[in-house]
């Protein structure tokens, strides 16, 4: 778990910013503007900032040489930017920023970069276990194969590459009772239902290691739980 401080003008991009780190385990702190970056820099000293380029009242470039010049750069930083130039991102990184991040940013890179930057924190200032690597979708971390598959080649006589004969006490409840006897697009939502809550309750209700695992965009994923009717709250409760 770390301390991160998300600066940026664009409410949106905060709260979406905090909810991602904040299923990863951090604690996020949020400013609107440089002057609420300045005041909470002086009142915590982050792990790592993510940083917009772009601000109304003073521009992250400036901050960034204000946080340099007083001392206070003491903590990585991530710039952030959907118009910047590539001699803005060098300039911030020669002034002492970490990385570069370009609006939109995409899920993996943010992680890549935030999980950059803590191992960068850690490795300077003090040793500490690293954060829990983030598995790709189809590592061979997790291979067993979902419940709902396993019933699929009970039914069917075959054995998929990858069951296992064993049941796991974490699979959802409705996963055996599919049936081939449902027209296919009560099938195939039944399935999907059950392919969705098992990843929930493997990856204890993180909606970003779901993505992740199932190849899907965030904002995607939600849409396809909603619609599905999954409510990830009570999955992450159950795999407790």
């Amino acid at each position: 778990m770390a301390n991160i401080l998300v600066v940026d003008d664009e409410m949106g991009i905060r709260e979406l910013l905090s909810e991602i780190l904040g299923d990863e385990g951090h604690v996020v702190s949020s400013a609107e503007n440089a002057q609420q970056a300045r005041e909470l820099r002086l009142s915590i000293v982050p792990d790592l900032v993510l940083l917009d380029i772009w601000m109304p009242d003073t521009d992250g470039v400036t901050l960034l040489k204000e946080w340099q010049r007083d001392g206070l750069l003491t903590m990585p930083v991530i710039m952030m930017s959907g118009h910047a130039t590539i001699d803005t991102a060098v300039e911030a990184t020669r002034i002492g920023a970490l990385n570069f991040l370009e609006k939109p940013i995409a899920l993996q890179k943010l992680l890549k970069a935030v999980q950059q930057g803590l191992v960068h924190t850690r490795d300077a200032v003090r040793p500490a276990t690293y954060l829990r690597p983030v598995t790709p979708a189809g590592d061979s971390a997790n291979t067993s194969t979902p419940a709902s598959l396993q019933a699929i080649a009970a039914n069917a006589d075959i054995t998929p590459e990858g069951a296992h004969s064993t049941s796991q006490s974490s699979t959802p409840d409705n996963a055996a009772n599919i049936s081939f006897d449902l027209p296919l697009r009560e099938a195939r939502d039944a399935f999907e239902r059950a392919y969705f809550e098992y990843h929930l309750v493997q990856e204890n209700g993180s909606m970003t290691r779901v993505a992740e695992r199932t190849g899907l965009e965030r904002t995607h994923l939600y849409r396809k739980l909603k619609q599905l009717g999954v409510e990830p709250g009570k999955l992450a409760r159950k795999a407790l």
